[in-house]
């Protein structure tokens, strides 16, 4: 029942991968990042402000760790993500984002003490083989021709800095209600965003723009943080990030009932490492290493 937290994220964020890639050209990277989140942080206030007052001392005291999520999640994960849509394909920001699993297990083993499981190394490991496999078409030679340049740079930093935030937010175990840390975590990044809004190139929201920054600010701003902050916490960072492989799967099935694509051979293959992938992160969990013997 825990993995639906995760489950239902990646939609949400497989949607938004297409949107970040539509934003492209049609809104300053600052600008959608900065009005998805305040737009959230709106419509936020006003359920959780009361909430807010009354745990004003806890809030206080954790005010430091909520900064640094924010940072990590809302500011360089996303900021970078939207940048990078402006100088790399969706196949290599696919690519980057299948190496996530592997990113928190190795940092939830090294900061949060989670032991390394099998289940997170082969999952991770057969996971990215998969997606490999959506990119490369089936034919592994494609692999070789893909080029990397400096939007894949901030991709792979984007990816990093959301690992990190998934297992800081599992180390930390904020004794605060999701919402509440939520709340704050945006008014954080919103504090962050506010100089690359004001000294960077700006974009006022069009007819064009309003649905990208509506999703962005809704579902991808609002619903799918909360539904990963409690996935993270139930199922761990590195479990929690096996789902995030699925993303390219979800968005190749878009592709063919919106856009009209085809599925072919690949695809199936492709999904089914995907999916194994999961399912062995979700299945194996005993240690690489044994606990000592006291």
């Amino acid at each position: 029942m825990h993995a639906l937290f995760p489950l239902f994220t990646v939609v949400l964020w497989a949607g938004n991968t297409l949107v970040t890639k539509l934003s492209a050209g049609l809104i300053a990277p600052a600008s959608i990042t900065f009005y998805r989140w305040a737009l959230a942080f709106l419509l936020l206030l006003p359920f959780t402000a009361a909430g807010l007052w009354r745990e004003r001392e806890r809030v206080r005291r954790h005010l430091p760790q909520l900064a640094a999520l924010g940072l990590l999640g809302m500011v360089i994960y996303q900021g970078l993500a939207y940048s990078a849509a402006h100088s790399t394909s969706a196949t290599n920001m696919g690519i980057l984002i299948a190496l996530s699993p592997l990113m928190s297990a190795l940092l939830s083993s090294v900061l949060a003490r989670e032991p390394l499981t099998w289940g997170a190394l082969l999952g991770g490991l057969v996971s990215f083989a998969g997606v490999l496999c959506l990119i490369a078409r089936g034919e592994p030679g494609n692999v070789a021709h893909l080029q990397l340049n400096a939007g894949d740079g901030l991709m792979l930093i984007a990816v990093l800095a959301n690992a990190l935030y998934g297992v800081l937010l599992r180390r930390w175990q904020l004794p605060l209600s999701t919402w509440l840390q939520l709340t704050v975590q945006v008014g954080c990044a919103l504090v962050c965003l506010l100089p690359w809004y004001l000294l960077g190139e700006r974009s006022g929201i069009t007819a064009q723009s309003l649905p990208l920054v509506l999703y962005a600010g809704l579902l991808a701003s609002i619903l799918a943080p909360w539904l990963w902050i409690n996935g993270v916490q139930a199922v761990g960072p590195s479990r929690a990030s096996l789902f995030l492989n699925l993303i390219p799967l979800i968005v190749a099935l878009v592709a063919v009932g919106w856009l009209g694509e085809r599925l072919a051979p690949y695809h199936a293959v492709g999904g089914a490492l995907a999916l194994l992938g999961v399912w062995l992160g979700q299945a194996l969990r005993r240690p690489l290493r044994a606990a000592p013997q006291v």
